[in-house]
């Protein structure tokens, strides 16, 4: 199967595609019975837009309700939103949630050091900054954006702008807050120590934790190169390479029985006559538009630019099989317009009103 993918992430082979989409829990008939249980599969979900977020989630699992999905987030606390692959926010395992802020927070960090002056933050400066925000979530947490602003222009932090947010952010990175409870709908923050207990066990580090990071990877995303692996994760290429396994796939350490199976089906070249239609609604900004280098390969050629439009924009998008077949919309009350690129069967169309459907249903759950 590593033949199928390039170096740099090059896919040659419509298998491999096919194989990423069933890893994904997008195609195949692949769902699973919860958001924890996704998210344990594919590792992380991009949510800089948590309901776009929570509309991943609903794609890849039975029956998801919003409710379930702010029941992980915010009661049983299984599930951590937090900046980590590419600085992004993303839905991680709290499991999890330790040694990645010690794989990205010093990185991050230190990418952003020129942003911090720009804005006046000092080390002088953020240091008393951060003992605010910590301190105030710690006695009178959670709190939103705002009220932790209204907190830091006490000490000297500018209270419009970007000098609160990337406080906060820092703070977050340094493992100090976390994202707490929505509060009528807006983000709010809470100590990362009274939110989470502490690991459980040794964590891994350094090398380590890259090569942990791999693993997760590979079983939500393969078969993958290292190309594709430095352009999801923002970590260096080289890093990439270094700690990349000799036969990343089925002999993958962690990867069970079904992403096994699915790969040892979808062998590239393979003569079948392909598999029945699955569809899938996916929000914008999904996650299986990003996890590869070559981020159009899912996508016909005619129509990368109806999902992915420039700009950095990626529509929420209509997918067979895991290729792109459509965009979708939310109208009001929670209904939803498909503009499919071509007219398929009539299977396919009914597949697409039950897909329309389940997301109406999700909106109001």
């Amino acid at each position: 199967m590593g033949g199928a993918v390039t170096e740099d992430g090059a896919v040659t082979d419509s298998a491999v595609l096919r194989a990423r989409a069933r890893a994904q829990c997008v195609a195949g008939g692949v769902r699973c019975a919860g958001a924890e249980e996704v998210v344990a599969r594919v590792f992380a979900v991009q949510a800089q837009d948590l309901e776009a977020a929570a509309l991943g989630l609903r794609a890849r699992a039975y029956g998801l309700t919003r409710t379930a999905v702010r029941e992980a987030l915010e009661e049983r606390r299984t599930l951590v939103r937090g900046w980590f692959m590419r600085g992004t926010l993303h839905l991680v395992p709290a499991a999890d949630v330790h040694w990645l802020l010690a794989l990205y927070g010093p990185r991050l960090v230190s990418r952003a050091a020129r942003r911090y002056r720009d804005l006046g933050l000092d080390e002088g400066v953020y240091e008393r900054a951060e003992r605010v925000v910590v301190d105030a979530v710690a006695a009178h947490g959670p709190l939103t954006r705002p009220e932790l602003a209204e907190r830091l222009a006490r000490v000297g932090v500018q209270p419009d702008g970007q000098a609160p947010f990337h406080v906060i952010r820092r703070a977050a990175l340094a493992g100090l807050v976390c994202h707490g409870p929505l509060r009528a709908g807006e983000p709010t923050y809470v100590a990362l120590r009274d939110w989470l207990p502490p690991p459980a066990g040794p964590q891994p580090a350094g090398d380590a934790a890259v090569r942990e990071l791999v693993r997760r990877y590979l079983r939500g995303h393969g078969p993958a190169a290292p190309g594709d692996f430095a352009a999801w994760s923002g970590l260096p290429p080289g890093t990439a390479r270094r700690v990349w396994p000799d036969e990343p796939g089925t002999d993958e350490p962690g990867t069970d029985e079904q992403t096994k199976d699915d790969q040892r089906r979808d062998v590239p070249g393979k003569d079948d006559s392909g598999p029945p239609p699955d569809v899938r609604l996916l929000p914008a900004y999904d996650d299986y538009w990003l996890g590869w280098r070559d981020r159009d390969a899912a996508i016909p050629r005619d129509f990368v630019r109806a999902v992915r439009p420039g700009g950095g924009q990626i529509r929420a998008a209509v997918t067979v099989n895991g290729r792109a077949a459509g965009t979708w919309t939310r109208l009001r009350k929670g209904t939803v317009q498909v503009s499919m690129f071509a007219e398929g069967p009539d299977r396919v169309a009914a597949d697409v009103t039950a897909e329309a459907a389940d997301v109406a249903r999700f909106l109001q759950s």
